[in-house]
């Protein structure tokens, strides 16, 4: 590692995704992620790479299952609204099982929303926003550091699985300046894209991609495919971070910026004599059943914070199968949840 670097949270997604190896990127600019597109349309022509603004997120979405379906590493990033364009691509892509990367800077909703931070978009990540039976990796980093070290391992695991994968931070990460580390080089996976549409050379048949099959039994067989694909994920790529839960009064679940503040709420119930737990899922899909049910027992009660009215707290209460009551509180509307009502409703759960 080298040495640390003031910079601003989407520049490093930018920074990072031209060290994992990216040489295209096709975007079209919304508030809060507007400096990735600036940023890649400095940096790549100098790496040599393809920089294009489209004429629109579904245009750009396209782009990008072009590039992907020739084999090269590709990505694209919006904010919410701009996500939504991009869903019949993705999941075309998902589909068709191509790599690529996108990002999705979270803002708030429903429809066009506000600049503000939000984190509103969890079921359109991990449940499908799109039309069809898919998955993508969903990455939710919580600094800026992991903004860095994600979109370089997004990079691996989309080719690693030939699958999209996600990275969804909010507003505040995205526009936020902290110190970031980089590494001398990355470990760059290298895999043979033996499928690839990247010219024949009159050596082998002609590659076909598509996410189209009229005979239903082709089609159930490549759906069955995609879902033991899927398997090997969860059993492979979950990322999770627990801390403080060894005999935890409560336990807080959250991600992405909220889970920082809930690091601050445990030094302030510490002091209140209340022993505050926490599991931050980094994969929001694969989403981490297992640290949940390892835990499902410890604790009184479960709580969720999340940046919306209540999406994750579904997948925690699946995990935790009833064992412990699981508990919500959220804000909306670009509104961030503070220490102070966080641990407020933490007493009142433990209260009874």
């Amino acid at each position: 590692m080298g040495e640390k670097i003031l910079m601003k949270g989407n520049e490093v997604i930018g920074e990072a995704a031209l060290r994992a190896g990216c040489r295209h990127y096709f975007g079209y600019p919304i508030t809060p992620q507007t400096e990735i597109a600036h940023y890649m349309a400095k940096r790549m022509p100098q790496e040599g790479g393809t920089f294009l603004q489209a004429e629109s997120e579904v245009a750009a979405i396209n782009m990008v299952y072009g590039a992907a379906s020739a084999g090269v590493r590709v990505m694209t990033s919006s904010s919410s609204p701009g996500i939504s364009l991009k869903q019949e691509g993705i999941s075309y892509a998902s589909c068709a099982e191509l790599p690529a990367v996108v990002v999705n800077i979270v803002r708030t909703g429903p429809g066009l929303g506000g600049i503000l931070p939000a984190q509103c978009d969890y079921f359109q990540a991990v449940k499908g926003g799109g039309h069809g039976d898919y998955k993508m990796v969903v990455l939710a980093p919580c600094s800026v550091q992991e903004l860095y070290e994600l979109t370089v391992e997004a990079f691996n695991i989309a080719d690693r699985y030939r699958i999209l994968a996600m990275i969804m931070g909010d507003g505040i990460l995205g526009q936020m300046m902290e110190p970031v580390e980089f590494r001398d080089s990355e470990e760059i996976i290298k895999v043979d894209k033996n499928w690839a549409t990247n010219g024949t050379n009159m050596s082998r048949e002609n590659n076909v991609i598509t996410s189209i099959y009229i005979d239903p039994e082709k089609m159930e067989n490549h759906n069955l495919k995609l879902q033991a694909k899927y398997k090997e994920i969860e059993s492979k790529e979950i990322r999770v971070e627990t801390y403080n839960c060894e005999n935890a009064d409560i336990i807080v679940s959250a991600f992405g910026t909220v889970a920082r503040i809930i690091k601050n709420v445990i030094t302030m119930a510490e002091k209140e004599g209340i022993k505050v737990g926490l599991i931050r899922p980094i994969t929001l899909w694969p989403f981490p059943v297992s640290e949940f049910q390892k835990y499902a027992e410890v604790p009184k009660a479960f709580l969720t914070v999340e940046m919306n009215a209540g999406q994750m707290v579904e997948d925690v209460r699946m995990a935790v199968n009833g064992k412990r009551e699981v508990h919500f509180y959220g804000r909306m509307g670009g509104m961030i949840p503070t220490q102070q009502d966080i641990l407020n409703k933490i007493k009142e759960i433990l209260k009874g």
